[in-house]
């Protein structure tokens, strides 16, 4: 095959689009920048890894058990959410990690000429998943760190087919509290698709956070999504799930691939869900070294911005990409934020008092 015939089969708005490049492997990266520890501050996992009941079955895990294909539909974990949210199990599916999940009601809902709505600043992938399968993503700014609302129904035509909110947003931390959630539903008026993704719910505590899934009944045009990845530490076995009205639900259901979720990780998923002092333990530890964080940055001279989640941004009077660098060859990793459209600020993963520690030195240091 030419390079003139490869490109005539590439559809243009594959041509348009930059594949996302991976870090490299953890010992490639200290190899590489000369660090004999690596505190991974980047991709907003669960220092403390998952619950202990989940740990122990991923330690037992039987070897010939990885020749037997697994539930096509994660039959059994779709049933304990079932019964912990009080939903029909065949209002759930279950994906290969949220971004499965994302690509499923894409996929169920839009065809040639449609558009999605999201805003400019939030999880990449929404936009990427509409652009890479040939459909518009509208991008609302941000107003304040915060999704704006007016701006998100302005951006609304005949055409729209989901609108998509991060809540708490990655990577601000801000939130809709219950009453502006359902505002904007309302407005919506069962128009159109909201997609509300909480991979971050477990992380708040405020009192006026609502419970997407406690909202199904009320809004049929209303999809949550929710992760194993960030609070269930689960991120390596990446499983995610979905949950709607069942007349929605059966309509992504055509757009699934099954069998894409492991054994172990419906069974490591099932088991995390029993621990409710595991939420207790990581929230505990967040708290604390986010309050570090606080008197730190603050010491340094740097603005930040820091809410819900188990992250923070900060803005640096330097490059991005240099900090990572140089934090790099300290052993240091954090996200550098001009792909999310914020040049100049990293986003820092909250982890034990050691890492924290180690991120403030090398700040201090570089700066």
């Amino acid at each position: 095959m030419t390079a003139d015939s490869l490109e005539r089969l590439v559809p243009c708005y594959i041509k348009s689009f930059d594949a996302y490049i991976p870090s490299k492997p953890d010992p490639e990266l200290k190899q590489f920048f000369g660090c004999s520890t690596l505190y991974r501050l980047n991709n907003n996992e669960n220092p403390l890894g998952p619950p202990p009941a989940a740990q122990e079955i991923i330690k037992q895990f039987a070897p010939y058990r990885a020749a037997v294909y697994p539930s096509g539909d994660s039959y059994y974990l779709r049933e304990k959410l079932a019964e912990k949210f009080q939903l029909h199990s065949d209002q759930i599916l279950v994906g290969n990690g949220a971004n499965e999940v994302i690509t499923f009601v894409i996929k169920a809902f839009c065809e040639a000429g449609d558009n999605i709505v999201t805003a400019d600043k939030t999880f990449a992938v929404y936009e990427w998943v509409a652009i890479f399968s040939g459909y518009e993503a509208r991008l609302v700014p941000l107003k304040d760190f915060y999704f704006d609302e007016d701006g998100m129904l302005t951006q609304i035509d005949a055409r729209t087919k989901i609108l998509f909110i991060c809540n708490p947003n990655n990577p601000t931390g801000t939130y809709w509290n219950r009453e502006k959630l359902c505002h904007f539903l309302d407005q919506v008026d069962g128009r159109q698709i909201v997609v509300v993704d909480e991979a971050y719910c477990e992380f708040v505590e405020k009192e006026d956070f609502p419970d997407g899934i406690s909202l199904i009944d009320r809004y049929p045009n209303l999809i949550v999504f929710r992760t194993f990845s960030k609070m269930y530490g689960l991120a390596g076995l990446r499983i995610g799930y979905l949950a709607g009205s069942l007349d929605v639900v059966n309509i992504i259901r055509r757009a699934c691939v099954v069998y894409s979720v492991n054994t172990l990780a419906q069974e490591a998923a099932l088991l995390a869900l029993d621990d409710p002092e595991h939420i207790a333990r990581t929230n505990r530890l967040v708290k604390e070294e986010k309050a570090y964080l606080h008197r730190e940055l603050t010491r340094l001279g740097l603005s930040f911005v820091m809410n819900e989640g188990n992250f923070v941004m900060v803005k640096l009077p330097i490059s991005d990409t240099f900090a990572y660098r140089k934090l790099m060859s300290r052993g240091v990793m954090v996200r550098t934020m001009t792909g999310f459209r914020y040049p100049n600020y990293i986003r820092i993963t909250i982890a034990p008092h050691e890492a924290m520690e180690a991120l403030i030195q090398g700040l201090e240091a570089i700066l």
